[in-house]
């Protein structure tokens, strides 16, 4: 590891083993190549480890605005952890669909569309039984 601040790698590490899931933290790591290893680092450090983990917003107004900008910019991959990221941080899905809302306004209906569909497939797969949404 070619870390400038060993500490706030660790600190990015927690923070996103948190967020995202260790298996799928450890998973990405495991499957670093040599192109990959320093941008794996860069994305531990820099996003988890001096953004991530200000103190200015809570975790689940992080993921919230993590979100309407992956939704906004058709990043349906990055959307799809992300929604799971923001239940772990709890967010719930009454929040996320206003979320949306905000997106359909902002940046496009074929962006908020999209989102709703990724949305409804992370709720179905973390929820099978169903259920509606509480406010």
């Amino acid at each position: 590891m070619n870390s400038e601040d060993p500490t706030r790698y660790q600190t990015g590490l927690e923070l996103r083993r948190r967020t995202l899931g260790a298996e799928y933290v450890d998973s990405a790591l495991a499957h670093a190549t040599e192109l990959t290893q320093p941008f794996q680092e860069f994305v531990t450090e820099y996003a988890w480890g001096a953004v991530w983990s200000r103190p200015g917003l809570p975790a689940a107004t992080r993921s919230l605005v993590t979100l309407a900008i992956l939704a906004a910019l058709n990043q349906r991959e990055e959307l799809k952890l992300h929604l799971e990221a923001a239940l772990r941080n709890g967010c719930q899905p009454a929040e996320i669909r206003e979320t949306l809302f905000q997106v359909g306004l902002y940046a496009g209906l074929p962006a908020a569309v999209a989102g709703f569909g990724i949305t409804q497939q992370v709720l179905d797969a973390a929820n099978p039984s169903g259920g509606d949404i509480t406010e």
